[in-house]
């Protein structure tokens, strides 16, 4: 029996991308045990989030995507814990917009395994708000990480650069909408919500366009 647990915490700065920039608060989720954590995303403030870490080990830093409030605080957290960072190598473009003199440390693959507390994470690649874009799965916690994938209303913003409301909504209905209905979906911003809140609502997001 795993002793996993999630943890979350909020940072806020400031999403840059195509010139623009917004003000947004971003979740941090940790998961593992008393030993050892996965970090999924580290935005803003590397402080608060090695804060919340406390003496574990760091597994890695995992990226749900490359946009920069999801990163800019990656390789400050991933040095500080002597972690590598993890990012699908899609959104190198991405990541390089924030962080052009540091690569990641190794790159995510679909269907990829993480080990963290007894306990694992698989890697969905989910491309449409980012070409690079991941969710990871935790059956036994019955935990989705949707990045900004899936939200709780639908799919991640896909008007800026690199993304694509076809293709989000594809990964969507072909690799989130599956799971366990009861799956818990922690998200990149906002509320969590559940796989089968959101389901149904599949053809109004089509309508919509968003």
């Amino acid at each position: 029996m795993s002793d996993a647990r999630v943890e979350h915490l909020t940072t806020s700065g400031v999403f840059t991308l195509d010139g623009g920039s917004w003000e947004v608060d971003n979740n941090v989720w940790l998961v593992g045990d008393d030993e050892e954590v996965v970090v999924v995303d580290a935005p803003h403030d590397a402080g608060a989030i090695l804060t919340a870490v406390g003496g574990r080990r760091v597994v890695a830093v995992v990226c749900t995507h490359g946009h920069n409030d999801h990163v800019n605080a990656a390789p400050e957290v991933a040095d500080a814990a002597g972690a590598p960072i993890l990012l699908h190598p899609e959104d190198r473009v991405l990541w390089d917009m924030t962080h052009p003199d540091r690569a990641p440390d190794a790159e995510l693959a679909d269907g990829q395994v993480i080990e963290v507390g007894g306990t694992e994470l698989t890697v969905l690649h989910t491309p449409g708000h980012a070409p690079g874009a991941v969710c990871l799965y935790a059956p036994e916690l019955d935990v989705l990480f949707s990045g900004d994938t899936l939200f709780q209303g639908g799919p991640g913003a896909t008007g800026r650069s690199f993304s694509d409301f076809p293709t989000i909504v594809d990964s969507i209905r072909t690799r989130l909408l599956s799971l366990p209905q009861e799956t818990t979906v922690h998200t990149g911003h906002g509320e969590s919500t559940t796989i089968g809140a959101e389901a149904p609502h599949l053809q109004a997001w089509l309508d919509r366009g968003h």
